[in-house]
This record gives structure tokens, sequence and C-alpha cells, in this order.
């Protein structure tokens, strides 16, 4: 397949494997999408998972390049079929992830990236047991966090007070993921990343036979 090669001489030997899923989650304001975007900058062999949402665009998004945005009734039918490998509601909005799309890139030895919630990275390790790498972003500090998220100047006070709640709160899960990286200094979180990426992808453990 594809990924990892390592030439020797005029031998150009391939490790074949299964695809990973690389899940990149933590709270909002901890600087996610700049890692997401260093990494598929790195590794155009990435892809990046599109996830649906019912929560409408920001400024700046577009259909099918940040989210796919759909009306809470389509999504709603999507997770009744079990089209999504996994959902949750965050901020009165739903997300979610297409189950047929990991599947297949799984198979195919493809590596994703995604960027979710705490919920759907709990998901993903459970129903992708072998396949799934979890990474949580946190902040420097709690200070550092309000200040972003306030200068982002894209919430009320009252929902960047709700997102710092949450933060908390989903902090407080790191001992279920694979690797935590405290996002303070960009340059060093984007090699933190990016290392773990290599480390996962020269396992023996995920050759196949």
């Amino acid at each position: 397949m594809i990924p990892y090669n390592q030439t020797v001489g005029t031998t150009d030997l391939r490790f074949d494997r299964h695809g990973i899923i690389f899940i990149v989650s933590g709270p909002s304001g901890t600087g996610k999408s700049t890692l997401v975007d260093a990494m598929l900058a790195r590794h155009p062999d990435l892809t990046l998972s599109i996830s649906y949402t019912t929560r409408a665009p920001r400024p700046g998004e577009e259909q099918g390049r940040e989210y796919q945005f759909v009306p809470r009734p389509d999504f709603e039918v999507r997770r009744d079929r079990g089209e999504f490998a996994e959902w949750a509601e965050v901020h009165d909005a739903l997300y979610g992830t297409a189950r047929a799309s990991l599947d297949e890139a799984v198979g195919l030895g493809l590596d994703m990236l995604l960027d979710i919630d705490v919920q759907g990275a709990r998901q993903l390790k459970a129903t992708y047991a072998d396949a799934a790498v979890a990474v949580m972003v946190l902040p420097p500090s709690w200070e550092e966090l309000a200040r972003r998220l306030t200068e982002r100047r894209t919430e009320t006070p009252e929902v960047i007070e709700r997102r710092l709640a949450r933060a908390r709160e989903e902090a407080a899960a790191l001992n279920a993921y694979d690797y935590g990286i405290i996002n303070g200094e960009r340059t060093q979180a984007i090699a933190t990343l990016d290392a773990i990426v290599c480390a996962e992808r020269a396992r023996v453990a995920r050759m196949r036979a």
C-alpha cells in the first residue's frame, strides 16, 4: 500500500499496513485547527475527514471544506440510518463523522485526520480500537484560553464562559487519550504532533502479515 517508505540502495521497500485514524480534539480555542493544517501540509498523504454539522457556517467557512453543513432533520435521518461512526451534540449543534469513509480508508491502508470533540473521540476509540490514535490538545493555562477565546471576537461573554466550563470538563477526559499536547508554543506543538504521526506510522504492530 502507501504510507511508509524506506530506500536501501536501489531497492524501494514498502510496509503494507492498515490505515490509521488520527483524532485531534480538545477544548475550543486550543489551536487544534492550526495543528491539523500543519499536519496536512507536512503529510500530503493524510486525508482530512470532513464532519457533518447542523450549526451555521462561521465567517470564511465554506460548505465541504470545514464541514458538511446540513439541516438538523437531514442529520437526524443520517444518524438514525447508522451512517455516522460517531456523533455528538455540542453547544446545541449536532456533529458527526461518516462511517463509510473511515472504513474504506482503514481497509486501503490510508490515513485519516479528524478534528472532533471528546465525545466523538471516545466513540471512535471504542469502534476502531486498533486503528484510532487519539491526541488531546490543551492550552498552557485556563487564563490563556480565556484570552484566546475573547480575542476571536466571535462569541458573547456568556458563550465564552460556557466554553471555558466545558473545556475543564473535556480536560478531565485526558486519560482516555493516547497522547496529550500542551499548545503553548506553536512550533513545538506542531513538532510534537508530527512526531506522533511518524511514530504511529512506523509501528510494527500495524503491519499486515
